[in-house]
């Protein structure tokens, strides 16, 4: 006969909410565990996608993702001009704050460099790549855009083609691509009343500037807009990826590009390496932290569950001792308890994880790994929290029995 069985049995109603309380808070370790692994994944998500053996940045800055940066467009052409060098594409990354349908919409615009790039690498669930290169989109699902859905962006109204799945930002915005012009455009738009105002002081600054008195015509120039100005430059890239030339040392492409004085160079691991020690370094620390909190929280209170349980059964231990029954039936008794009350906690907070994480806000990955880790700290977890409940058994003297 198994007590362990027979005792659960007498007190299923019981064992049965203490098993779903304990299977709630094991999800909970569980989505923890999850959300830290989706954030370093959706932190090094472009850059795995993107392939890029080096990126090519303002001097002295970061990177795209950790920081404004700003180069030439030319720099591509330069970059191409490097031995070893297969292609160099341009890179426009920014994230936007817009309302849709009355509802905020946050976005990351990346900007493709079209023709060589149109999105064949993205993960599509719907639709297609870019065939134009201006005035189509493709976002993730995660923006609640539908295909063929027509959205405003700046002065420009484009149409989502595509749909991918799973191409959030480090900070878990949803994703959208267009064409390195309209993603500029997105970014560098500019109210018309701003406009006004801009070309207004211009011709005001003319009027106490020789130069221009001299040569009214000037004047007139002032009156067009910025981008056709021939004193002012194109928009700027964010970076330029380089695709190194197979055979090719990427250490020496990535010294001569170095050299110049005008761009920083880093390799595709020196990126992800920036995302995780900069840029999403104090949330992966805090949510390993509550990783943490929550299993030693979860190793207490079933400690202390299972201490209550073996209160309420002394009188019963006391008996079993006083028609001699040997210390490992009262032991294994309790230990048996405990391993299935973690087990089965266990296979609640899995099963009903799987229903609920697809509704979190942030991207839930619950990897192999993590999934037997969480398993083994379980069972130590049980193990280790019946040793409380068996040293209160191990107290009880087998007389208590005849005291009532």
């Amino acid at each position: 006969m198994n007590l362990a069985r027979k005792d659960i049995q007498h007190n299923m109603g019981r064992f049965a909410l203490t098993v779903v309380g304990i299977g709630m808070l094991l999800m909970i370790v569980m989505g923890m565990a999850g959300i830290y692994r989706g954030l370093i994944d959706d932190a090094t998500l472009l850059i795995e996608r993107i392939g890029a053996d080096l990126w090519v940045v303002q001097r002295d800055t970061r990177g795209p993702f950790a920081e404004v940066s700003r180069v030439p467009k030319t720099l591509v052409y330069r970059a191409l001009a490097v031995p070893g060098v297969e292609s160099a594409r341009e890179f426009v990354f920014h994230t936007i704050q817009r309302q849709h349908n009355g509802k905020p919409m946050r976005m990351s615009v990346l900007g493709l460099s079209w023709p060589l790039d149109k999105g064949e690498w993205l993960p599509l669930t719907a639709g297609r790549p870019l065939r134009q290169n201006h005035f189509e989109i493709i976002a993730d699902k995660t923006l609640g855009l539908r295909l063929h859905e027509r959205i405003k962006l700046g002065k420009e109204t484009y149409t989502v083609v595509g749909i991918t799945t799973g191409m959030v930002s480090s900070g878990g915005d949803g994703m959208a691509f267009a064409t390195v012009p309209d993603a500029q455009s997105i970014q560098f738009d500019t109210a018309g009343e701003a406009v006004r105002l801009e070309r207004a002081a211009r011709e005001r600054r003319s009027q106490t500037n020789e130069v221009f008195l001299k040569q009214p015509a000037l004047v007139e120039q002032l009156s067009r807009p910025t981008g056709e100005l021939p004193a002012v430059t194109a928009p700027e890239l964010t970076a330029v990826m380089i695709r190194i030339r197979p055979g090719a040392d990427p250490a020496h492409v990535s010294s001569v590009i170095s050299s110049w004085g005008d761009v920083t160079v880093f390799t595709k691991a020196g990126q992800e390496e920036l995302l995780l020690q900069g840029m999403v370094d104090k949330a992966r620390r805090q949510l390993g932290m509550f990783r943490a909190l929550l299993t030693v929280i979860a190793a207490i209170i079933m400690a202390l569950i299972l201490y209550t349980l073996t209160l309420d059964k002394l009188h019963s231990i006391a008996l079993l001792k006083l028609i001699g029954a040997p210390n490992r039936v009262i032991l294994g008794m309790i230990l048996q308890q405990a391993v299935v009350l973690g087990g089965l906690g266990y296979a609640i907070a899995y099963l009903v994880g799987q229903q609920l994480f697809p509704y979190f806000p942030r991207r839930v990955v619950l990897t192999q790994q993590d999934l037997l880790q969480l398993a083994a700290i379980v069972l130590a977890i049980s193990v280790l929290s019946s040793l409380l409940g068996i040293w209160k058994a191990m107290q009880v003297e087998p007389n208590e029995a005849l005291m009532g």
